[in-house]
C-alpha cells in the first residue's frame, strides 16, 4: 500500500489542494432492486459526481440475490462493490454479527483498492460499526448518515416492542456510534433534535434532507394508456403512491372514501404499490363496499410513475402519529409536490417539515377521518385551489429540494469530518 496514503491526501484536502475527494459509500442495499433507499443512494452518487467528487459504493450483505451474482458491477456509470451473501447466525444478534464481520472484511478490501478520502456509512448501524472499525484502522474520517431510526421502524413493523431489550440496545448503540464517528448526517430536523437530546453535539450534525430528481418528476402529461386500461377516464382521482405499511394510515383513507363516494360517484382512489398490509387493505375495501371505487394495480415501473402522478387530482398521505413518522420525513410527498400536485397530509412531524399548510399543501389532524374527508372535499370542490397549491409546491421543490441543491450540504459534513477526524483512537466494540 502507498505509505503516503491516506495522510498526504488528508492534508491536501484540509488545505484545499485536492479538488476531487474520493468517497466510499457503505449502503444497506442498492439498485437494481428498487426502493426509496436505493434511489436516494443512487441520486446522491450522481449529484456528488456532478460536483466533481469521486464516488464508489459498497453494499452490505442482504437478501437481494441479484446483488450477489457479481463481486462488483457498474450501474448508471457508478461502481457498486458487493459484500456477498451471509448465512443466518444463531442467537441474539447472531446474524447481525456475521453481517458486520463480512462487511468489515469487504470494506477493508475495497479501501485498499480505491483508497478513499472518506468513508460514508448509511444507516443502519450495522453499516456504521464496520465502517468505523476500518476507518480507525486506516486513519480515514468516517461519516454516518441516519435516514431513520431503524429500531423505531422495527417497532412500527411489529418486529419487536419499544420496551424490548433489543430496542434499548439498538438505541444505545446508535447513540454511541454518533458520538464516535467524525460527523453525523441526519435526514431531517426531527432526527437531529432527537440526537441532540441524547447528547450528540448539534455542531456535529448536518441535515441533508430528501431530494427529488426534478428532471424525472416535473409537471407533465398523464399516462393515457394506463388511464384507459384502468378505466379511469372521467374520474376525479385521489392517489397514494408508495409502500403499504400500517403507519401510512391507508385504512383511514379508505374510511374517508366510504363517505366521499356516496356524494361523489365520480371519485376514485388509486393505490399503486404494495406492502405488508395489502391483504388487510383489500379485506377492508370489500367490507366497506368500495370495490368499484378503489384501483390497486400493484407495483408500477419507476419510469411510469410520473405519468401515474399526473393522473391524480389530489395525493393523500394520512400517516399515523408514531415516533417513526414524527421524526422522519417521507419522500413520496416531495415527488407529488415536484409534479405540481395538490397534497393532503396528516400533521405528523415528518410532514410538517415538508409542507407549508395553505401554501404548498394542506394538513389535517392525524387520525381524524372527518377532517381528512373535509379537506379532500375542499380540494375536489376547487380546481383553482388544487392548481395554486400544486404550482407553489412545484416551485418550492425546484428551489430547495433538487438533488443538486440538497447534495451541496454534504460539503459541510465532509469538511467537519476532516476537521474532527479522530484517527488513531482505538474503540473496542463488541466482537
Amino acid at each position: 500500500m502507498d505509505t503516503e496514503w491516506p495522510f498526504l491526501r488528508y492534508n491536501n484536502l484540509m488545505s484545499g489542494r485536492t479538488a476531487s475527494p474520493k468517497i466510499l459509500h457503505v449502503l444497506y442495499h442498492s439498485l437494481p432492486p428498487q426502493s426509496g433507499y436505493a434511489f436516494r443512494s443512487h441520486n446522491i452518487l450522481r449529484a456528488q459526481s456532478k460536483r466533481g467528487w469521486q464516488v464508489v459504493a459498497l453494499t452490505a450483505p442482504q437478501q437481494e440475490k441479484s446483488s450477489f451474482r457479481k463481486s462488483q458491477e457498474t450501474i448508471g456509470g457508478f461502481q457498486y462493490y458487493r459484500a456477498g451473501a451471509v448465512p443466518r447466525g444463531v442467537g441474539v444478534f447472531g446474524t447481525e454479527r456475521r453481517l458486520m464481520r463480512v462487511l468489515m472484511r469487504r470494506i477493508r478490501e475495497v479501501v485498499k483498492i480505491e483508497k478513499p478520502d472518506l468513508l460514508h456509512a448509511h444507516s443502519p448501524l450495522y453499516n456504521a460499526i464496520p465502517a468505523l472499525w476500518v476507518g480507525r484502522e486506516f486513519g480515514i474520517p468516517v461519516v454516518y448518515e441516519i435516514r431513520a431510526f431503524w429500531e423505531d421502524a422495527a417497532v412500527s413493523h411489529g418486529t419487536y416492542g419499544s420496551d424490548s431489550p433489543k430496542y434499548k440496545l439498538m438505541r444505545s448503540l446508535e447513540t454511541q456510534i454518533c458520538h464516535r464517528v467524525d460527523q453525523v448526517v441526519a435526514l431531517c430536523s426531527g432526527i437531529k433534535e432527537e440526537l441532540v437530546k441524547r447528547g450528540v453535539p448539534a455542531k456535529k450534525i448536518v441535515i441533508v434532507p430528501n431530494g427529488v430528481d426534478t428532471d424525472h418528476f416535473k409537471p407533465g402529461l398523464p399516462d393515457a394508456e394506463y388511464m384507459t386500461h384502468r378505466k379511469l377516464t372521467g374520474k376525479r382521482i385521489i392517489g397514494f403512491i408508495g409502500s403499504f405499511y400500517s403507519y401510512e394510515g391507508l385504512d383511514l383513507l379508505l374510511k374517508s372514501m366510504s363517505h366521499l363516494v356516496s356524494a361523489r360517484p365520480d371519485v376514485c382512489l388509486l393505490l399503486p404499490g404494495g406492502g405488508n398490509t395489502e391483504t388487510a387493505l383489500k379485506t377492508e375495501i370489500e367490507r366497506l363496499g368500495l370495490g368499484d371505487a378503489v384501483v390497486m394495480p400493484g407495483r408500477v415501473p419507476h419510469e411510469r410513475i410520473p405519468g401515474i402522478y399526473a393522473l391524480c387530482d389530489v395525493l393523500a398521505y394520512p400517516r399515523t402519529s408514531l415516533r417513526l413518522t414524527e421524526l422522519t420525513t417521507p419522500l413520496k410527498p416531495l415527488e407529488a409536490m415536484a409534479m405540481g400536485k395538490a397534497v393532503v397530509a396528516s400533521n405528523v412531524g415528518g410532514h410538517r417539515e415538508l409542507i407549508q399548510h395553505g401554501r404548498t399543501g394542506l394538513l389535517f389532524p392525524a387520525g381524524n377521518v372527518s377532517r381528512l374527508e373535509r379537506v379532500l372535499n375542499r380540494l375536489l370542490d376547487s380546481q383553482d385551489l388544487c392548481q395554486k397549491l400544486g404550482r407553489q409546491a412545484s416551485i418550492s421543490v425546484q428551489q430547495s429540494r433538487s438533488w443538486d441543491k440538497v447534495t451541496a450540504c454534504y460539503a459541510d459534513a465532509y469538511a467537519g469530518a476532516l476537521r474532527q477526524s479522530k484517527s488513531g483512537e482505538d474503540y473496542n466494540w463488541p466482537s
